[in-house]
């Protein structure tokens, strides 16, 4: 079982910045970002695998968001840049054990999830 805490969510202006955290989930196979706006679908953001440098991204954030992990404090993290009031949303992470993992893009390649952070971005 893997336990997930998320944190640094909060309120920025639009063309800000913010860091999100994602403690227990740098070992496992893959971790992905998503978000979910009021009234949307939850909706991928990022994910990266663990044993190689392979990264991707969703077009809407591609250049303004990094997904990164630190193997020592076991934690992924979402540096956000470029802010805009259309990424609010609750965000959450999650991880794959890389059973039935193939882009990361769908919620259903991922076991385990956090409980989600809210980001704000007012314009």
């Amino acid at each position: 079982q893997v336990h997930l805490v998320e944190s640094g969510g909060g309120l920025a202006q639009a063309g800000g910045h913010l860091r999100l955290s994602c403690e227990g989930s740098a070992h496992s196979f893959a971790t992905g970002w998503f978000r979910q706006a009021p009234g949307k679908d939850r909706e991928f953001v990022a994910t990266m695998k663990s044993s190689i440098p392979w990264t991707y991204y969703a077009e809407s954030v591609k250049g303004r968001f990094i997904i990164s992990r630190d193997n020592a404090k076991n934690t992924v993290y979402l540096q956000m840049n470029s802010l805009k009031p259309e990424d609010t949303a609750v965000y959450y992470c999650a991880a794959s054990e890389g059973v039935i993992f193939t882009t990361g893009e769908t919620p259903y390649e991922y076991d385990f999830w956090g409980q989600g952070t809210q980001v704000t971005v007012s314009s």
